[in-house]
């Protein structure tokens, strides 16, 4: 298999755009393209991603839809893509916290000691995952959002902005963690 450093962005949105500049941010992608239905920016439709293998090693899907999100990463792992994690040069990621792919995190923004970003997150600008925190798949962090810690927040979970999710708020009754987890035994 030869490896390229390019990269094809699903979706050429605002999320997409987002995605391409902390991808160029990164210094480590010769390419960038787009694969969209409706921008004429993009180098052809959604559905036409496997046109595409051979060119671009590495792919990274920008769609809000946290459903359509996971799908589109099943599908171009199914068709021999690498699933990008891009991370801002400018966000601060613990070297024991665990980013899966398919995960965006934005300037600004921290993940903290011994937290787990799950598929296909979006921690947005200047949000925080703190310590010993999951969050699960196609979850999306907006902006100035927080993820206390300890607490584990479940797939496909909007924060808006600002809003915090701890183990003091009254929701957490809803959101908890199963009981065969214990975070006492790390994650």
């Amino acid at each position: 298999m030869n490896l390229n450093k390019n990269l094809l962005i699903l979706g050429a949105g605002q999320y997409g755009q987002v995605a391409k500049e902390v991808a160029e941010s990164m210094g480590c992608f010769e390419k960038i393209a787009f694969l969209d239905d409706k921008s004429e920016a993009a180098i052809g439709k959604l559905s036409e991603y496997e046109k595409f293998v051979t060119e671009y090693s590495y792919a990274f899907v920008a769609i809000g839809n946290a459903d359509l999100r996971l799908s589109y990463i099943q599908k171009l792992e199914e068709a021999c893509f690498r699933i990008a994690i891009l991370v801002s040069p400018k966000a601060y990621v613990s070297p024991s916290a665990q980013l899966m792919k398919g995960t965006i995190v934005e300037p600004l923004a921290v993940v903290n000691a011994n937290s787990s970003v799950c598929i296909g997150v979006y921690v947005c600008a200047g949000s925080i995952v703190n310590h010993n925190s999951l969050v699960g798949d196609g979850c999306q962090l907006d902006c100035g959002s927080v993820v206390g810690s300890n607490v584990v927040l479940l797939a496909k979970t909007k924060l808006e902005c600002n809003e915090v999710f701890d183990k003091n708020r009254a929701e957490i009754a809803l959101r908890c963690p199963p009981e065969s987890y214990k975070f006492e035994d790390g994650v």
